[in-house]
């Protein structure tokens, strides 16, 4: 136990002999210890310090306001006084136990955020810095797509280059959406559609896959509606990662269908494949960023970025997604979204964005 005469010497304290425990003795309504006391309290060193006074009974209003933990009279016997200081240093050292678990988590959390902004920044400026060459590369091999005097074995390979060039454009536009829409920073641009645009729709997100579906049986159904309010571009885009999704899946002749059904309140948007289908234990992590099925029948690269996309996209309308799969089957993507009128709140948000 060190005595310290004043407050203003207890300031002047090195850090290693900062308190955990300290005892006040106040005796005389002059004092200045319920003025001092708050000021203690809260600097720093003193933070985790417990503050025992010593103190005439009509003294333990004040001080017990000014912030100090226990009171007892002066004449409390040495074994009650102890044993107060032993509970107050127990509660001293668990306080400040607590106070650097909760530094390490702020640290751990301010290390993450400068991470993340870090890695929002590495991720636009590449699919910035990407999408314009990748875009004109694609537009190079329509060009020659379209020159009769190409062979007819050469057009077999500028088939694959414009579709792993689209693929490759799908995959960094996946990457971008993603993350804006973590970040809060897409919003919705939504239409009324109907069952002849939605149709529309998934003809266009077919020609957004490219010339892989040519070789695979595929089977639209689109059902009549109530009118359906959804962003149609974005509604493409999880048209299209559907469907690329059940052409990596699926061989040759393999089949693909599209389907809708109105059931309740929502309509159900169904993307079915009959390929390899997706093993059990991949389903719960399947719509994670980065994580894909380890089980494919084509060797192309993928960061699970569309499933994501499509999470984030059907969450973004109010909506749902999940997967049905049997191994050696296939598998059915299920999107449901809210049927009816559009509410204020989405006119609120279309006005103010």
């Amino acid at each position: 136990m060190l005595p310290v005469l004043s407050a203003e010497a207890l300031l002047r304290l090195p850090d290693g002999l900062r308190p955990s425990a300290a005892v006040i003795v106040s005796g005389t309504v002059s004092d200045r210890w319920p003025d001092v006391l708050p000021v203690l309290r809260r600097h720093a060193g003193l933070e985790s310090t417990r503050w025992l006074a010593l103190t005439p009974p009509e003294r333990w209003p004040a001080l017990l306001a000014a912030g100090a933990d226990v009171t007892l009279p002066l004449a409390s016997p040495l074994s009650m006084l102890a044993q107060q200081i032993q509970a107050l240093v127990r509660l001293s050292e668990e306080q400040e136990g607590l106070r650097f678990q909760l530094q390490q988590v702020e640290s751990a959390l301010e290390g993450w955020e400068r991470e993340e902004r870090v890695r929002d920044q590495l991720v636009h400026m590449l699919v910035h810095d990407l999408k314009n060459p990748i875009t004109a590369i694609l537009g190079l091999l329509e060009v020659v797509a379209d020159d009769p005097r190409l062979p007819d074995d050469a057009k077999d390979l500028l088939e694959v280059a414009r579709d792993e060039t689209s693929h490759l454009l799908h995959l960094s536009l996946n990457m971008l959406d993603v993350r804006k829409i973590q970040a809060g920073k897409m919003h919705l641009k939504r239409e009324q559609m109907t069952a002849a645009q939605l149709e529309q729709t998934v003809q266009q997100a077919m020609g957004d896959v490219g010339a892989g579906l040519s070789d695979r049986q595929l089977t639209v159904n689109i059902v009549p509606m109530p009118p359906l309010s959804a962003d149609p571009t974005m509604l493409r885009r999880v048209l299209a990662n559907l469907l690329s999704n059940a052409l990596k899946h699926t061989t040759q002749r393999g089949l693909i269908g599209v389907q809708t059904e109105v059931m309740g309140q929502e309509l159900l948007l169904r993307v079915s494949d009959n390929g390899e289908g997706i093993p059990a234990e991949d389903i719960p992590r399947l719509f994670a960023a980065f994580e894909q099925s380890r089980l494919t029948l084509h060797g192309r690269f993928d960061t699970g970025m569309g499933l994501a996309f499509c999470k984030l996209a059907a969450e973004e309308h109010g909506g749902r997604i999940w997967v049905d799969s049997v191994r050696g089957e296939g598998s059915t993507f299920t999107l449901a979204l809210p049927l009816g009128q559009q509410s204020q709140a989405d006119d609120d948000v279309e006005l103010l964005f």
